[in-house]
């Protein structure tokens, strides 16, 4: 059977435009939904600039503090343009403000939304500029068409963003390329693993690379055998067929035959049972989404080529199943990566270690001035951090302040762990180099990362991502959904604005 989804079931990105200066009646009686955000501490005279601004003035005064919106109210004109007033503090975190702009955008999402205007007024420019990049990455990620397949579907309410308002046009090509990389992320994640499944996704990621220009080279599981993929085939083994595959694709904006300065690896494990060590059925109900790392990679890649980032990226990504059958490996099986290190199998269960090991050793070979690699790992971090924050670790201790500094600014927020070789004491085994995990769970996020660092070449700069935050009930900052996209934001500011491929490093 061919693929089952294509890269024209994609809905796309909404197009945002712009009207510089004070709006006048035409351009405000053209909105369905005007999202007014205001300071905290509202000037007078920013109320002699909006339309019914004495009435909005006194249903203020009635508002509940802290309520998003503070009040709602409709403008008197033929299309009787909803009106979600908003206040902030232009001190607020970015976390604050992207929460903040999920909210306000959702009040407009309570009736067919249609044309949704965004004026924020009563701030510095600097502020203005923020909240209203803020307030348009919430519209786009709601305006998303999430993956639905009842008989009769809505289609998606928003219609088209305009910002309004502003002393002059905004640079919003980087919030617009985030939002790309962020929806096609979530876009992938939420599909059912029979549709998204091994044929399928390497289907779309060629789609993907023809329309990006991107290079791409797809490793069939006979040509993993001949690389010693022993890791990653070991999961794949329990499969039906020999879909599985590692998938490298290459955006090269110069020399095509460059090195990569950046490496992006992601999970890829379609569905997970747990394997022979089968999940509980409560358990195996979300895990559709396991290969969402590797949406998150893809995410990322698409929205750095949307930017025409000057540097070359690669990104390595390990898709396969993790199935229960007469095939299927065992606890206790031992098996040799590509590296030449061993491994004794505890649990079945943590096959995505087992799937990056491989992948990692690949990328890294290539010695990338910058590895990251996204992978939705381990429970014990969803534990240790909730499903607000993701969890980092790096093999350069240096960073740390640096990877919590980029999420507090771009609001996917991390919490650094420890690696190293005192965590392996934990993993020595009696029969091959490491075990695979601990039979004993306790700290099984540190360990993992501790395990993934063994199959990185030492003099390559590396961080994992475990992502906790894949998902998080009722959206997370700006993102509506329960699938987040989570690590698309966070590597776009890693990269582009603590500029991380031109740091120093220690080794």
């Amino acid at each position: 059977m061919g693929p089952t989804l294509s890269l024209k079931d994609y809905p796309g990105t909404l197009k945002v435009t712009q009207s510089v200066g004070t709006p006048g009646r035409s351009i405000l009686d053209s909105a369905d939904q005007l999202l007014l955000i205001l300071p905290d501490k509202i000037p007078a005279t920013a109320w002699q600039r909006i339309p019914q601004g004495k009435r909005l003035r006194e249903l203020m005064r009635r508002r509940v503090k802290g309520s998003v919106p503070a009040v709602s109210s409709r403008l008197a004109n033929k299309r009787q343009t909803a009106v979600h007033v908003g206040t902030t503090s232009a001190s607020a975190t970015a976390f604050e403000i992207l929460t903040f702009a999920r909210k306000l955008v959702a009040a407009a999402l309570r009736e067919k939304a249609g044309a949704v205007s965004i004026w924020v007024t009563g701030f510095g420019d600097q502020d203005q500029a923020r909240l209203i990049r803020a307030c348009v990455a919430a519209a786009l990620a709601a305006a998303f068409q999430m993956p639905e397949f009842k008989s009769k579907t809505s289609p998606a309410r928003i219609r088209s963003v305009r910002v309004v308002g502003s002393k002059e046009r905004l640079d919003l090509e980087r919030v617009i390329a985030e939002a790309d990389g962020n929806n096609l992320a979530r876009w992938l994640t939420a599909q059912p693993a029979n549709k998204l499944d091994a044929v399928s996704y390497a289907a779309i990621l060629k789609e993907l690379s023809k329309s990006n220009g991107w290079q791409m080279k797809q490793y069939s599981v006979a040509q993993l055998r001949k690389m010693g993929a022993g890791a990653f085939l070991a999961v794949a083994q329990g499969n039906a067929d020999d879909s599985a595959t590692i998938v490298r694709l290459g955006y090269r904006p110069g020399s095509k035959s460059a090195e990569p300065a950046l490496s992006l690896v992601g999970k890829g494990i379609i569905f997970d049972t747990g394997g022979t060590n089968l999940k509980p059925f409560t358990s195996m109900l979300s895990m559709h989404i396991d290969m969402g790392g590797s949406a998150v990679a893809v995410g990322s890649l698409l929205a750095l080529t949307r930017l025409g980032a000057e540097f070359p990226a690669d990104c390595w990504l390990a898709i396969t199943e993790n199935r229960t059958g007469p095939t299927a490996y065992k606890s206790q099986d031992v098996v040799q990566a590509a590296n030449g290190k061993t491994i004794q199998t505890i649990h079945t269960d943590a096959e995505g270690r087992m799937a990056l090991a491989d992948t990692l050793v690949f990328a890294s070979r290539d010695k990338p001035k910058f590895l990251i690699d996204f992978a939705t790992l381990t429970g014990t971090c969803v534990n240790a951090v909730t499903t607000r924050f993701s969890g980092v670790f790096t093999n350069r201790t240096e960073l740390h302040p640096i990877l919590r500094k980029t999420g507090e600014q771009c609001g996917e927020r991390v919490w650094p762990f420890p690696i190293g070789k005192e965590y392996l004491e934990d993993l020595k085994s009696q029969t091959a180099d490491y075990m695979q995990c601990s039979p004993n769970s306790a700290g099984d996020h540190i360990l993992a990362a501790s395990f993934l660092n063994e199959f990185v070449e030492k003099d390559v700069p590396w961080v994992h991502m475990d992502l906790a935050a894949c998902t998080h009930k009722g959206g997370l900052a700006q993102v509506p959904s329960e699938i987040t996209g989570f690590g698309v934001r966070y590597t776009l500011q890693l990269l582009l604005d603590q500029n991380i491929l031109d740091h120093e490093f220690h080794n």
